[in-house]
């Protein structure tokens, strides 16, 4: 067991084997590839652990990192039963802790955005919803908001509030997320489309694009058309064709706008922001039809006439969802940040293909997407796991948090007192919900130059926020919390 603990410590995606004969698992877990390991997947598909360190291995692409009970969980229910046993947990909440956190302040303090990243190390060394809570961190970093941003970094409950509503559109069906994300407010906040107006010729005001940009780009289809396999669609010269144009940000642009503040009215006060209702910033925004761009809005080959901005919104929304590229875009990103940073095509296509029907006529469940990608025969196979291009580099926060919940970490104050950890010299060099943009703390397409990564013409998205100071700060610092432990007091 202590075998199958480091390599979840130390070996990311990569695998490896325990005292069992090499080849006799070898034998087995083929066999189980063969028959498609009774049945509950789709032949091909392993459903059974082999090893302790298969497991384990499973265990880091699923969750924060394997514990010894972790271990054991997942070869007695084998993967499929694990899965379908998270799947049926009860949610972990963030907002609850802040709050509580907050109310137990004296007079003449103030909240604090440490309360956010203090529970999110709780729940990533000790929440029992664990695949929840990793499958919500891979979506933070695909819909970013940042707490860099001054803006979002006043409201500690609505970034609470925030993470906890990726959790909990986990496990549903994307098409909601999109609209949830949408209106949150702290989005709203990040990329300026809360108190977004309709434009006005006589002041020189457009539509704020920001949003409308970031949406199409980053959340949901991307800058090229693609096939889907995930690989991008060319013209006869041999270029990528764009997802979308200038014009189509400035279509969509006029969808976003007239959101703000939810409160018991739709006044000028309240979406300017001179009044607020109790919890404004946890609470969707809601549509002021006065701020909205009234007339025709097209985009992406269709024009919406609706004149409020819930009907745009619930119409502009429905039509991207629509869009063949969302299933391959969508896929390869949490690809990448569960099992591996160069998924096949063929891997890219199967899990799109259960984006797009989830067998039984659903688009975008989530669930069935999560459990696409990891029950796949390129992230279970073991000889697959051995080959140079599989795995990923363990990003910072999650390097730590699998030592946490190896090693049983605990809180004397039950607080988990882990603050911002930015300092790439004497820390991790990573905070959760703090990217230095909105393009996350680094890019899916990522190649490091001069490597033998770029080289074989693989990407190493991690390797972007690695450099001298951080590859000897980290040894440093696990020296420091090895002696005296994690964070403050």
């Amino acid at each position: 067991m202590a075998a199958a603990l480091a390599v979840a410590l130390i070996a990311g995606c990569s695998g490896g084997t325990d005292s069992q004969d090499p080849a006799a698992a070898e034998a087995s877990l083929q066999e189980q590839a063969r028959t498609g390991g009774g049945g509950k997947t789709k032949p091909g598909t392993p459903t059974l652990p082999v090893t302790a360190a298969e497991a384990s291995r499973f265990l880091a692409q699923a969750s924060f990192g394997a514990t010894a009970a972790s271990i054991e969980a997942v070869r007695s229910a084998g993967y499929g039963g694990w899965l379908d046993r998270e799947f049926a947990r009860a949610q972990t909440l963030h907002l609850p802790v802040v709050d509580e956190r907050i109310a137990a302040l004296l007079e003449g303090q103030t909240p604090s955005m440490n309360f956010v990243y203090n529970s999110f190390w709780r729940n990533a060394a000790t929440a029992e919803d664990a695949l929840r809570q990793r499958v919500a961190f891979a979506l933070s970093e695909i819909f970013v908001i940042s707490t860099i941003d001054s803006n979002v970094a006043r409201y500690p409950r609505g970034v609470a509030s925030y993470l906890d509503m990726l959790g909990r559109n986990s496990f549903g069906n994307f098409r909601t997320l999109m609209e949830e994300v949408t209106r949150h407010p702290m989005m709203g906040l990040y990329l300026s489309h809360l108190r977004n107006q309709k434009g006005d010729p006589a002041v020189g005001r457009s539509p704020d694009e920001n949003y409308a940009r970031e949406f199409m780009q980053l959340f949901t289809i991307g800058l090229y058309r693609l096939n889907s396999d995930g690989t991008v669609r060319v013209d006869r010269r041999g270029n990528p064709v764009p997802a979308y144009t200038e014009a189509d940000v400035s279509g969509l642009a006029r969808v976003f706008t007239g959101f703000s503040w939810a409160g018991p009215d739709t006044t000028s006060n309240r979406f300017l922001g001179r009044v607020f209702a109790p919890d404004h910033e946890v609470l969707p925004m809601q549509g002021y039809a006065q701020y909205h761009e009234p007339g025709a809005k097209s985009f992406l080959g269709v024009t919406i006439d609706a004149s409020t901005p819930d009907a745009s919104l619930t119409a502009a929304l429905d039509h991207i969802f629509s869009n063949t590229n969302i299933g391959p875009f969508i896929s390869k990103q949490l690809i990448q940040r569960l099992v591996t940073s160069n998924p096949s095509a063929a891997y890219v296509s199967r899990v799109s293909k259960v984006f797009n029907n989830n067998g039984a006529g659903v688009r975008g469940d989530m669930k069935a997407v999560i459990k696409a990608i990891l029950l796949d025969v390129e992230a279970r196979d073991a000889t697959i796991a051995s080959q140079a291009g599989f795995g990923k580099v363990r990003e910072p926060i999650l390097r730590q948090a699998a030592w946490m919940r190896a090693f049983d970490t605990r809180s004397n104050s039950g607080w988990f007192l882990v603050n911002a950890t930015d300092d790439s010299a004497t820390s991790l060099g990573q905070t959760p919900m703090r990217s230095p943009s909105v393009f996350n703390f680094f890019r899916p397409g990522f190649v490091p130059s001069g490597t033998s990564i770029a080289a074989a013409g693989l990407v190493a998205p991690e390797m972007q926020i690695v450099d001298e100071t951080s590859v000897a700060g980290y040894p440093n610092y696990v020296r420091s919390f090895l002696s005296s432990g994690l964070g403050t007091s």
